[in-house]
């Protein structure tokens, strides 16, 4: 899926982050969602590999990263934290600015890392999400009910932890199968490194505790930015899935225009899992905007 990328692991913030690497030109950095790892981006490297040096990684707690135990305030799992990892790992590969791309989960670390690191970032994509506060604060039941796992992954440990245990096959099905687009996306093998994935010690554990740092930790450092004033200034753009849940309860455009100064954006003809559904669409704007 990978082919000419080389994989590796490397020590950065007191975890190991994995990787793959490959490509020529400027740095771009891809962060992947959950309940996935960096192979979300099988479809697009090979072209996106053509113009940058793409790093993809693993977040901690997910793929064949480090997966820390928790910490009573979640701290080892926020996206600050999530944050310093990525950017000590492209400064460690020699790049002191990159681009990102972002999905989901990975596009949350993607906000925080260049709220915190904004010397290091040039320019940012980040994939159907609105602002973390943002969607918390406008919750309703057809979001509450379409993204259940937000408010299952949080419950005190170690209940969604066991039941992902019990069955993680199924819990992939039920996440990833119960959006828009079903299981289709999907390849096999990309299917079976998820899976893999899933089943490797501490990982259920990992999942769990970036969500309840998104609902706690992460909240307080979202609202103290926007008491300071502090706001994304990089250019950014937001791409949603039109047929996915963000666009539908949220106005995406709105909501990033409140936390960043330059930003554009568009709905895509995708579900939530646009790498993997609209590749050709998800490149046809990632290029000329990284470029």
């Amino acid at each position: 899926m990978f082919v000419g990328f080389e994989k590796h692991v490397r020590q950065v913030n007191g975890v190991e982050i994995a990787y793959r690497i490959g490509g020529s030109g400027p740095a771009l950095l891809l962060l992947h969602g959950h309940p996935q790892t960096h192979v979300i981006w099988h479809k697009v490297v090979q072209a996106l590999a053509k113009q940058f040096t793409v790093v993809a990684a693993d977040l901690r707690g997910y793929g064949d990263s480090s997966k820390p135990l928790a910490d009573a305030d979640h701290s080892l799992y926020s996206k600050r934290e999530m944050g310093r990892d990525n950017v000590a790992l492209m400064h460690e590969l020699g790049f002191s600015t990159f681009s990102v791309l972002a999905h989901d989960r990975g596009a949350r670390v993607a906000h925080r890392l260049a709220l915190d690191h904004p010397q290091s970032v040039k320019r940012m994509v980040l994939l159907d999400i609105a602002p973390t506060l943002s969607m918390y604060n406008q919750t309703t039941e057809a979001f509450a009910r379409a993204y259940w796992h937000w408010f299952f992954l949080i419950r005190p440990a170690p209940l969604p932890e066991t039941l992902i245990e019990a069955d993680p096959e199924q819990y992939l099905r039920s996440v990833m199968g119960g959006r828009s687009a079903g299981m289709t996306p999907f390849t096999d093998e990309a299917f079976s490194e998820y899976l893999r994935c899933l089943r490797l010690p501490g990982a259920a554990r990992g999942i769990c505790e970036d969500y309840r740092a998104s609902a706690s930790i992460d909240l307080e450092a979202d609202r103290a930015d926007i008491a300071a004033g502090n706001q994304l200034q990089l250019p950014l753009l937001v791409l949603w899935g039109e047929e996915g849940i963000v666009g539908r309860c949220f106005d995406p455009l709105k909501e990033w225009r409140q936390v960043a100064t330059n930003v554009r954006g568009k709905p895509l003809a995708a579900g939530h899992y646009i790498a993997e559904e609209a590749p050709e669409l998800l490149l046809a704007e990632v290029l000329p905007f990284l470029s």
